[in-house]
């Protein structure tokens, strides 16, 4: 008996339906990236071979720039906390903040780079007004007036409790008395660990950590 050929066809996939799911997928992932906001303060910090990444947050940062002008700074994560440090700045300085000066700080990528006697006024412009005006940074190279001792005071005491991590992000240039002023203030609170922030650099070829790592 003659075997009978079935013609053949080739074969059709609707892609469709994928597609769809493809679209739906890619504006899913759009409207809900957090994209990072652009650094209020920019610095070019030193690099290094370490590998461990900083925290995103339950961190408070003290950033240290060219010209040795020191800024505070509170994970934007922690809006909380934000708030109960400058409460507690109002109240031990007097300084009369408003709720809405109060709030300004726990805004994005906000940070504080003025005397006591300045923060009112600081904390009541706009974010615009802010980027046209040149701040003085935080007093911290007088030893009987380094207001960063009750900055970060105010800071193990909002982050009682919980873990804060404590980051130094100090540019190249910066001068080493504002660094060592830094580090009197974290030392009369009792604050003895801190990470430095650095740009991450591939390990040098030859040297005894890329033979360590098999690189």
């Amino acid at each position: 008996m003659p075997k009978v050929k079935l013609p053949r066809k080739s074969t059709v996939i609707d892609m469709t339906a994928m597609c769809d799911v493809a679209f739906l997928l890619l504006s899913f992932f759009i409207l809900t990236t957090k994209f990072k906001p652009a650094e209020a303060l920019a610095v070019v910090t030193p690099t290094s071979v370490h590998s461990k990444i900083a925290p995103g947050k339950d961190f408070v940062m003290i950033t240290i720039d060219k010209d040795g002008k020191v800024y505070f700074s509170v994970s934007d994560e922690n809006p909380n906390e934000k708030q109960e440090i400058l409460e507690a700045i109002n109240t031990s300085k007097n300084l009369g903040l408003t709720a809405a000066e109060i709030n300004a700080f726990k805004q994005p990528a906000a940070y504080i780079g003025v005397p006591f006697s300045q923060l009112k006024s600081y904390l009541a412009k706009t974010p615009d007004e802010l980027k046209g005006i040149k701040v003085t940074g935080i007093p911290v190279l007088d030893s009987t007036d380094n207001q960063l001792v009750e900055w970060m005071r105010a800071a193990a005491t909002a982050f009682q409790g919980s873990k804060m991590n404590i980051l130094v992000k100090g540019d190249n240039a910066s001068k080493y008395p504002s660094f060592q002023a830094t580090i009197n203030a974290f030392k009369k609170n009792d604050l003895m660990k801190f990470q430095m922030i650095t740009s991450p650099v591939g390990v040098p070829p030859g040297t005894e950590l890329y033979k360590k790592h098999g690189c």
